[in-house]
């Protein structure tokens, strides 16, 4: 482990050690409260099985047992699998193309952030509101307002240090608070050097996609992100250093998994569980060496556009417990819908919706026929993708390349591209007008857009 994640480490345990010995333990407050507190926790480039609760590779005791008191959507999308445009989805409720927020912030397709996000929302909702962490949304006025506390940038030791502080300062407040926490890990594992450490006795295993996978029949693009691109620093490699890439992953998700226990334990010290609302995502996955890519780029793999999606509701609130939810596929443009519905409050029309009716255990509204997910590029490395999702089909189509359709019900690994296939042919076609309906219907401008050559990396 690096010198930095050591001290991290060492940071998250006198934290802990302080906050407990400062501050006494409250009693509940839940008699006091009209409405929940909310406390959102989101990582970044976590991918849904990188838990342990879903894959005992990973080692995440805090999401984990947050999970056992929690709503768990198996079936959790992100909009897109890029930074800022999945954080301008999550904070806003509508898609990329909407927030115009398509490529991350300062790249081709991507300005600031020019709508009002949750924050004003909620604070016009009667609620006390603090941001702390990964921002990447620009400086316009409007997109940035909102927030009674903030500080949009800092490490993942100063993000917990803050929300420590916060938790402490407003535990005892009549009126609500809304706390989101935007850490930077596991991202940092762009940070992966080949050979830095020897894994060989762990037993790391690897994907059936990663031993099977040929990139034939698929998009040129995945390979050439490989062998030109980011993907470089691991392509060619023997099989070793593709699972100390996965060891370095597992690292940086514990990481986060740390401060999401500091923050976790200093909720319940303070008396504030009862009371709060507690969400635990992320902003997009990782391949993680998946079909033998790593990081993520113009691919709309499970791994990359899944993500996990927990959310607590105590009863007090309408909470109906723990459980697993199959039935709900979850996209992070309902965030905001969700949270506001949660809170008591209107919220403004938008592409997403709420999923209170799945926390609480009422009927509600039947579940989505399918989800969109979008992809615009990579910085200057344009290859615009749209993807129609159901339980059963996958159907990517690309703006210059060839488009792929996976049978996840018999090919959940999706190594075999059925795109053409006769079989499929009929399903192919319905997928492909739902899709051009969704994007007629909602002003997506996909067919007006175009791809570009990849600039190739220096070194």
């Amino acid at each position: 482990m690096s010198d930095g994640s050591l001290s991290r480490r060492e940071f998250i345990r006198a934290s802990l050690l302080a906050a407990a010995a400062g501050t006494a333990p409250l009693a509940c407050t839940s008699d006091r409260r009209s409405k929940p507190n909310l406390l959102f926790l989101c990582s970044d480039q976590q991918h849904w099985q990188a838990m342990g609760s879903v894959d005992d590779f990973f080692h995440t005791p805090n999401s984990d047992a947050l999970s056992r008191e929690s709503v768990v959507f198996e079936n959790a999308f992100c909009s897109s699998p890029q930074c800022s445009p999945s954080r301008s989805s999550m904070l806003t409720g509508f898609y990329p193309h909407r927030t115009h927020m398509m490529n991350n912030q300062g790249a081709p397709g991507a300005g600031d952030l020019e709508l009002e996000t949750i924050g004003p929302q909620l604070r016009r909702g009667g609620y006390h509101t603090g941001y702390f962490g990964k921002w990447h949304l620009g400086d316009d006025p409007l997109g940035n307002r909102g927030w009674d506390e903030e500080a949009k940038h800092g490490s993942d030791a100063k993000t917990t240090g803050r929300a420590i502080d916060f938790l402490h300062r407003h535990a005892r407040d009549e009126k609500p608070f809304a706390l989101f926490l935007m850490y930077l890990d596991p991202h940092d594992v762009y940070r992966f050097q080949p050979g830095a450490r020897d894994v060989s006795g762990l037993g790391v295993p690897l994907s059936r996609s990663w031993q099977r996978e040929e990139f034939r029949n698929k998009p040129a693009v995945q390979k050439q992100f490989m062998t030109e691109d980011q993907g470089r620093v691991i392509w060619g490699r023997p099989r070793p250093i593709w699972e100390e890439y996965r060891d370095f992953y597992r690292t940086k998700v514990r990481l986060y998994d740390d401060h999401l226990g500091v923050v976790i334990s200093i909720l319940r010290d303070q008396g504030l569980w009862e009371d709060t609302i507690v969400v635990n995502t992320s902003d997009h996955g990782d391949m993680d060496t998946r079909h033998k890519l790593v990081f993520k780029g113009p691919f709309m793999y499970e791994h990359t556009i899944r993500i996990p999606m927990t959310v607590r509701v105590p009863e007090a609130f309408g909470g109906a417990g723990h459980r697993r939810v199959t039935d709900y596929d979850w996209v992070n443009v309902d965030t905001v819908p969700t949270l506001l519905d949660l809170a008591g409050l209107a919220s403004p029309q938008c592409h997403g919706r709420s999923a209170k009716a799945a926390l609480t255990g009422e009927s509600g509204d039947r579940p989505r026929d399918y989800v969109i997910g979008q992809y615009y590029g990579k910085q200057d490395w344009l290859n615009p993708i749209r993807m129609i999702r159901t339980h059963e089909l996958k159907l990517n189509v690309y703006i210059g390349h060839r488009d792929e359709l996976y049978d996840l019900e018999n090919d959940p690994d999706e190594l075999v591209n059925r795109a053409g296939d006769p079989a499929l042919a009929s399903r192919q076609r319905e997928l492909r007008a739902e899709l051009d309906g969704w994007m007629r219907e909602n002003d997506d401008p996909f067919h007006g857009f175009r791809n570009t050559a990849l600039r190739p990396l220096r070194g």
